[in-house]
C-alpha cells in the first residue's frame, strides 16, 4: 500500500503549564504550535501531501469531506473533554474507515484510565502497586497502603498534577492534595505507594514491538528544590534548561534488571493490544524490583528543533534512528497492519 497523502491530527496548547497553578496543566498533553509547525514540515519532507487537522469538534467534518483522499492519518491527538477523550479520535477514524497510528479506541481508553490500566495488570500478573481510588478528599485510606503516599489524577498524562506536592506523608497532605486534583481536573485522584527506586522510560515500536534503548532519569542531579522523581516541574524546565547528563539513555542497568524491564514492557503490549508505538514509565523499589507506572499513548514526539529532551526522539536518536525517519517508521508499521 503505497502512502501519498496523510492527515496530521493533533491539539494545540495556548496556555504553557504552570506546577504552582493546576489550572493551567488542563492542556498539558497538548503541542505548542511550534512543534505542530516543525512535525508538518518533516511530514511533507517526506515526500507526503499533509492535511493539518486541529483535533477540535470540527474534525470529524473535516475528516468526513477529506475521507476518500486520505491514505492514513498520523494520529496524536490526545481528544478534547471528559475521562474517555483520547478514544475519541480513533473510534471516529474506524467509523469513517479511514487507517491510522496508534492504539484502538478501547486501548486509548485503558491506557488513560491508570485505575483501569492497573485492574488489567493485576489480571494478569503485571508488577503494578497496590492503589486506592478518591472520588472525594473525606473517604477513608485502606488499611493495604502506608504512608508515604503518590497522589496523582487517574486519566492525566505529561506529569499533570505531579508536582513536589505530590507525594503525602500524612492525613492532612493527603487531603490537600486528592481536593486539589478532584477539583482541579474533574476527575479522581489515584494513590498507591511511592517508590524511592530508579526510574525508567521504555519506547517500543512496531509490531511486534521492538524495544528502543532505555532512558534512565538520574535524580541525583536535580537540584534540592525537586523532589527525586519526575514531575511537571522536572519535566518541564529542569530538563529543558539543557540538562543533557539527566537522561541517561541507554540507561547503566544489569542484564537482569534489564531482562525483568523488558518482559514487564512485553506484557504491557499485550495485555492491553498496543499498536505501533508506545512508552512504559517504570520505578523499582528500594530492592530494585520494577514496577510498571503508566503507559504513555501517543507518546510525545516532539522535534530536535523545539527540544532534545523529548523522550522518545531521544532513544530513537540513540538508536541511530534520526526524526524524519522514525516519522517514517511509525507510518510504516501502521500501514503494514492494514496491508
Amino acid at each position: 500500500m503505497k502512502i501519498k497523502t496523510v492527515v496530521f491530527l493533533y491539539n494545540v496548547r495556548h496556555i504553557y503549564p504552570d506546577p504552582n497553578d493546576y489550572r493551567n496543566q488542563i492542556e498539558g498533553d497538548f503541542d505548542d504550535p511550534i512543534t505542530i509547525k516543525w512535525q508538518i514540515k518533516h511530514l511533507r519532507n517526506l515526500g507526503f501531501k499533509v492535511y493539518p487537522i486541529e483535533a477540535d469538534e470540527k474534525a470529524y467534518f473535516k475528516l468526513y469531506r477529506l475521507r476518500k483522499k486520505i491514505d492514513l492519518v498520523f494520529n496524536i491527538a490526545e481528544g478534547l473533554h471528559g475521562k474517555d477523550r483520547e478514544l475519541q479520535i480513533p473510534a471516529i477514524l474506524e467509523m469513517l474507515k479511514i487507517p491510522y497510528t496508534g492504539c484502538s479506541p478501547l486501548t486509548q481508553g485503558l491506557i488513560l484510565d491508570k485505575a483501569k490500566a492497573k485492574e488489567i495488570f493485576i489480571k494478569n500478573k503485571i508488577p503494578t502497586l497496590p492503589f486506592q481510588i478518591f472520588k472525594s478528599e473525606k473517604q477513608l485510606l485502606e488499611k493495604k497502603l502506608e504512608f508515604p503516599l503518590f497522589v496523582k489524577p487517574v486519566a492525566e498524562g505529561s506529569s499533570m498534577g505531579i508536582t513536589n506536592e505530590s507525594v503525602a506523608y500524612d492525613i492532612k497532605e493527603l487531603k490537600k492534595q486528592t481536593k486539589k486534583i478532584i477539583n482541579v481536573f474533574k476527575e479522581p485522584a489515584l494513590l498507591e505507594p511511592y517508590l524511592e527506586g530508579r526510574e525508567f522510560s521504555v519506547a517500543m515500536l512496531g509490531n511486534p514491538p521492538v524495544i528502543l534503548p532505555i532512558i534512565e532519569s538520574n535524580h541525583q542531579l536535580l537540584p534540592k528544590k525537586y523532589r527525586p522523581f519526575d514531575s511537571l516541574e522536572v519535566k518541564w524546565y529542569f530538563e529543558e534548561q539543557g540538562h543533557a547528563d539527566y537522561l541517561i539513555c541507554p540507561a547503566k542497568i544489569d542484564k537482569r534488571l534489564e531482562k525483568k524491564i523488558k518482559n514487564i514492557c512485553f506484557d504491557v503490549w499485550d495485555s492491553l493490544d498496543v499498536l505501533d508505538w508506545c512508552r512504559i514509565d517504570i520505578r523499582c523499589d528500594k530492592k530494585g524490583n520494577p514496577y510498571v507506572l503508566e503507559i504513555n499513548s501517543p507518546p510525545g514526539i516532539i522535534p530536535p528543533e523545539v527540544s532534545t529532551a523529548s523522550y522518545f526522539p531521544l532513544v530513537a536518536r540513540k538508536a541511530g534512528i534520526e526524526y524524519e525517519n522514525l516519522l517514517l517508521k511509525i507510518i510504516e508499521t501502521a500501514i503494514k497492519r492494514y496491508g
